[in-house]
């Protein structure tokens, strides 16, 4: 006689919606509608025809559709936009990885090793984020031009090289490494950038990840600096080059809106692709600090 064996799922029941949390996301929609408008305004008006730019009411989807902004400023030999693209790239990737180089390395330093004055010259650097920006421009921009760095890129990465906030960032993040895995390391004979190239830097990749994300947004976005420095028309970055689009008696706002898009398109993507890691990197900011 064979016997059949029942199973019986166990429901659980579902859990009702917190009515804070619908609150809480019915008083976020007015804000992401106010941040995502000028954004889909752009993206709109950068595939429609330089006739229809402006036309009332306001079009918020392409009429026609079309491709020959970006046509334009991609086959205009006075608007080098591609070559702007990579130049953003090269500065960006470079100064980025420079900086976080230098400053883990720094904070590596401020935070695992014991030197003479190591916390009076870290409060002097925590001082100088007190200093305003504009009071040093003057005079890197005089040291610049007596090293004959200018409308060099060089003007670009060393001046951020030092970055202070970043050296504060990370050091934060090496006070939560454990002691005893360097101490294993070093009775392995490994020497102290060994410990700190491949025990420590791995250990801290969140928010090296998330000082990366921020310092890279930080040399493609910059506008300022790179106006200053930068003369020759085949070495500007991608936000002098949308000021260049935009000079002349006829603004044409198909070529701008252009421009943007190809310029705002790239950090957009690296952020969709490493939020989590932005995210984690700022949450634990601090939380082992000393």
């Amino acid at each position: 006689m064979s016997t059949e064996s029942v199973t019986t799922s166990v429901s659980h029941p579902r859990r009702p919606f917190p009515m804070k949390t619908f609150l809480l996301w019915v008083g976020m929609l007015p804000v992401v509608f106010v941040l995502i408008m000028p954004v889909w305004y752009m993206v709109s008006k950068a595939f429609t025809p330089e006739l229809n730019q402006i036309k009332w009411p306001i079009y918020w989807l392409p009429d026609p559709f079309t491709l020959e902004n970006f046509n334009h400023i991609i086959q205009d030999k006075t608007l080098p936009v591609m070559r702007w693209l990579f130049n953003s790239f090269l500065v960006t990737g470079v100064g980025t990885a420079a900086v976080l180089f230098l400053s883990a390395l720094s904070a590596y330093g401020f935070a695992r090793l014991e030197f003479p004055g190591r916390d009076t010259i870290f409060f002097i650097l925590l001082i100088s984020l007190m200093v305003p920006s504009v009071a040093t421009l003057i005079p890197t921009f005089l040291l610049l031009r007596d090293l004959k760095l200018l409308d060099n890129y060089m003007a670009l990465w060393l001046p951020a090289g030092a970055s202070v906030g970043a050296i504060f960032f990370m050091r934060q993040q090496f006070y939560a490494v454990p002691h005893e895995l360097e101490d294993a390391a070093v009775v392995d004979g490994a020497s102290t950038f060994r410990v700190f190239w491949q025990i420590c830097l791995p250990l801290v990749r969140s928010a090296l990840v998330a000082q990366g994300i921020l310092t890279g947004l930080a040399f493609w976005n910059d506008l300022y600096w790179p106006l200053i420095v930068l003369n020759t028309r085949d070495l500007l970055t991608m936000p002098v080059g949308l000021l260049v689009i935009q000079q002349g008696s006829y603004v044409q706002r198909g070529l701008a809106f252009a421009g943007a898009f190809l310029g705002t398109t790239p950090p957009l993507i690296l952020y969709a692709i490493f939020q989590r890691q932005i995210i984690q990197g700022m949450a634990t900011a601090g939380l082992a600090g000393r």
